[in-house]
């Protein structure tokens, strides 16, 4: 019974749909643009205002690598390179973390003002 149902999933073919490759390209290219909008305003505003903003802005920086780092994992994706795929694949989350725990030291500062 499980062969039959392993053999029926393995014929089974995924199309991809139409809209899939330009809203992934345009939420990955927003994204980037959108960090890089909040790093630049972070980085200005820490000068004149407070410094736990500069580690907000170190947040949007490691969601900006987060982003490239998707745009890496796409490219072996697409080569189907399954040894770039899986070495960039295996440190998918890093960033994110990173970001979160950078954000979360800038509230700790800002709540100290």
């Amino acid at each position: 019974m499980s062969l039959a149902l392993f053999l029926w999933q393995q014929s089974e073919v995924y199309v991809i749909p139409s809209f899939f490759a330009p809203v992934l390209i345009t939420s990955l290219v927003g994204g980037i643009v959108g960090w890089t909008i909040a790093a630049f305003l972070g980085f200005s505003r820490a000068r004149r205002v407070h410094a736990s903003f500069r580690w907000f802005a170190l947040s949007a920086v490691c969601m900006i690598l987060f982003h490239l780092h998707l745009l890496l994992l796409a490219v072996g994706a697409v080569r189907k390179d399954a040894n770039l795929t899986l070495s960039v694949g295996a440190f998918f989350n890093v960033f994110v973390v990173l970001g979160a725990i950078f954000a979360i030291i800038g509230f700790v500062r800002a709540s100290d003002v």
